[in-house]
């Protein structure tokens, strides 16, 4: 490892053991990434000092940004952070608000200061934050004053929280308009880290995963490059937040990579996406299926003419969504699996050899495999674990569960697969208690979690339902406490419950009353039979 530019070592103190690290492949010529690397500065400054700072970047709803005028931004929000809060090389820095082109300029801010960005999802609540916010040890952050109150909240349980900064209409402006526009950034290694993004755990119990520097640009070199192809006239838009890599790579890192320019809208639902998409006149479009989906059904009512490719990743593409996406607009969507542990897609086909049922072929820079229990490849046609491995690769925040994913130098993914005759990754399903709906990966226990809290639960055991526009839905069996019925009213109750204590897109959807619930005679929760039952 280069010489670290970071004064504070909590995160680089508490990466996996050298022997608890995959394998990291960098076959391709553009892999091999400069030992002092600043990502913001690569994706920005690059751009600007190469006489293309007039380009267009980043568009929103009443902003429009050139490549120079983002500079601008990020350098002010730069000085705030380390001349008024005193934000040092290596401080995790929490940043929370919905996709906007300010919360845009923060991450890169965040980054090209030396700090290392903690994405977090809009909607998550106060438990939450303060889980992410005690794991990273978190000391500033920078946050929408429409979603404050979550975070002022959750405070009292985060002591090592110094410093909050509001942001839209709110203080962080106020001091940027009396900042220098020119910021140097930090020489950080290559392989400092740049961001922890978080996933929750099969046990409710999320995780940290970092990211180096050159883990961003490796990204940028391998699936957009080569899969993705798209230039610098493109203009990229889509649904899935910043805090989700799938979102930081789609809508950020990747239309900058290439000079191109990226929409960031707050809403970006079916029914807000199409019209955004004729609005800006988007041609690259990131979302999941059940967007895509819902969208198929009212595209016909938009100009969709300026589209032409469309991204499908965060949960398996049922190949009748392929056909309705392309019976409505004519384009075959491109599909991908990624993981947050190795930040983005890795294995994906392009439109031209897309096939419906199927995932892709690994991305060039990356190598894929199908093992058995033992850690064999497996030939063609037979199920088992999809095992990745190219220049990124899991390094989660001091947690033991690293070598569960991590094995013989193996990216462990969680999905079970198999490899047709033809080459092709086909999905079969998730291998642990993951449930993966509408885009969002939710951890079964922690519904259980919330919905034990309710004083009219006695017990419940929550899984992933098939649904058909949802891919898989949350279904919760519940055994409830004498004196509580159960019933429509009761149902409305717990979801009602669930919603207001973790994030509302965990809610259980459907709710199953039982007299009891299937256990082992040490009384463990028998989940595959639940699911048997769903």
């Amino acid at each position: 490892m280069a010489p670290s530019a970071h004064v504070d070592t909590f995160a680089r103190d508490r990466l996996p053991p050298p022997d608890a690290l995959p394998d990291f492949v960098f076959d391709l010529p553009e892999l091999r990434f400069p030992e002092r690397l600043n990502c913001a500065a690569d994706l920005v400054d690059r751009r600007v000092a190469a006489g293309e700072g007039d380009r267009s970047c980043i568009v929103g709803h009443g902003v429009h940004w050139t490549y120079r005028e983002l500079q601008e931004q990020v350098d002010r929000i730069a000085h705030v952070l380390v001349d008024d809060l005193g934000v040092v090389p290596g401080n995790r820095v929490l940043l929370r608000g919905a996709n906007s082109p300010m919360l845009a300029a923060c991450w890169l801010a965040v980054v090209k200061a030396g700090g290392i960005a903690v994405g977090t999802m809009p909607l998550l609540r106060a438990r939450e934050l303060a889980v992410i916010v005690d794991k990273a040890q978190v000391s500033h952050a920078l946050c929408d004053l429409r979603l404050a109150d979550e975070l002022a909240a959750a405070r009292p349980a985060c002591p090592s929280l110094r410093h909050v900064l509001h942001f839209h209409a709110a203080e962080l402006e106020a001091r940027m308009a009396t900042r220098p526009a020119r910021f140097d950034a930090v020489d950080t290694a290559a392989d400092d880290i740049a961001l922890i993004a978080f996933t929750s755990g099969t046990t409710g119990v999320p995780k940290g995963t970092m990211h180096f520097h050159r883990d961003v640009m490796a990204a940028c070199a391998c699936w957009p490059r080569h899969v993705l192809r798209a230039g610098p006239d493109d203009v990229f838009i889509g649904s899935p937040p910043l805090a989700f890599t799938f979102g930081l790579g789609g809508l950020l890192v990747f239309p900058l990579a290439i000079g191109a320019s990226t929409v960031l809208i707050e809403k970006a639902t079916p029914d807000a996406l199409l019209p955004a998409i004729a609005q800006f006149r988007a041609t690259v479009c990131f979302t999941a299926p059940t967007s895509y989906r819902a969208m198929a059904a009212q595209a016909a009512g938009h100009d969709l003419s300026s589209l032409r490719k469309c991204v499908s990743a965060g949960e398996a593409l049922p190949a009748a969504t392929r056909r309705l996406w392309k019976d409505a607009t004519g384009i075959e969507l491109i599909d991908g699996i990624g993981s947050t542990e190795l930040f983005h897609i890795f294995i994906s086909a392009d439109e031209q050899h897309a096939r419906g049922g199927a995932t892709g072929l690994p991305v060039p820079g990356y190598r894929a495999a199908i093992l058995d229990d033992d850690g064999r490849e497996l030939p063609p046609g037979r199920v088992g674990r999809l095992a990745v491995k190219g220049p990124t690769g899991c390094k989660y925040l001091a947690d033991d569960r690293q070598r569960q994913y991590v094995q013989r130098g193996w990216n462990l993914t969680g999905d079970a697969y198999r490899v047709d005759a033809d080459g092709q990754f086909v999905y079969q399903a998730r291998t642990d208690d993951m449930i993966v709906s509408g885009g969002y990966n939710i951890a079964g226990p922690e519904v259980e979690s919330a919905l034990l809290l309710h004083p009219a639960v006695a017990e419940c055991g929550v899984v992933g339902k098939p649904d058909e526009a949802r891919g898989t839905i949350v279904k919760a069996f519940v055994v409830l406490r004498p004196g509580h019925e159960p019933g429509e009213a009761t149902t409305r109750a717990l979801q009602e419950f669930v919603k207001q204590t973790i994030a509302p897109y965990k809610y259980p959807r459907e709710i199953e009353y039982r007299a009891s619930l299937p256990r082992t005679e040490t009384g463990k929760l028998q989940r595959f039979r639940l699911r048997e039952g769903a």
